[in-house]
């Protein structure tokens, strides 16, 4: 068996299943948001002002912050103090982000929302999301825009503001195809 397999075994059973691609450390960063989730998004907690880390290919609004602009660098809250804030930003780096949505999210009128892989035990989910927000796990997973196969982790959605808090599961899609 190769890396690209993975075994089960019960009693007599021996299952074994196609693993999706995974390229640590050289996998795409500039995952577009599927326009399928932000309608979800959009239904469950209103209009969307800004985008925190986008390109014009792939922004969920009209404004945005580029690579260039740096939004780890820029202030958030002074910049948009009402309205949620949308963020999926690199996925190879998540600590700043996650860092930065929970100090940007008091004083806000709005929510940060932050879409990320489901790391829950990685040390930026222990330190600046955990308690710090109201963590959605989705289900289905997502099929990123311009991909054919769903991404092969599972994602959150991390909701930064307004006093939430917890963890539950969201069925964005109701059941239906991505």
């Amino acid at each position: 068996m190769d890396e690209q397999h993975e075994i089960e075994s019960s009693g007599d059973v021996r299952v074994v299943r196609e693993m999706p691609d995974q390229k640590p450390g050289n996998s795409r960063q500039d995952y577009g948001t599927p326009l399928a989730l932000m309608m979800a998004v959009r239904r469950r907690f209103g209009p969307v002002v800004h985008d925190l880390a986008a390109t014009a290919e792939n922004a969920q609004t009209p404004t945005f912050y580029t690579k260039k602009q740096d939004s780890l660098s820029l202030p958030w809250r002074n910049f948009k103090p009402i309205g949620n804030l949308w963020l999926n930003p690199p996925f190879n780096h998540i600590a700043p982000w996650a860092k930065k949505c929970k100090e940007e999210s008091n004083g806000r009128l709005g929510y940060i929302l932050l879409l990320v892989p489901a790391s829950v035990g990685s040390n930026w989910f222990v330190e600046h999301v955990h308690n710090h927000a109201l963590v959605l796990a989705l289900a289905p997973r997502l099929v990123f825009k311009g991909e054919t196969q769903a991404y092969p982790k599972d994602c959150i959605l991390a909701v930064f503001g307004m006093g939430l808090r917890g963890f539950d599961t969201w069925r964005w899609n109701n059941g239906g195809a991505t």
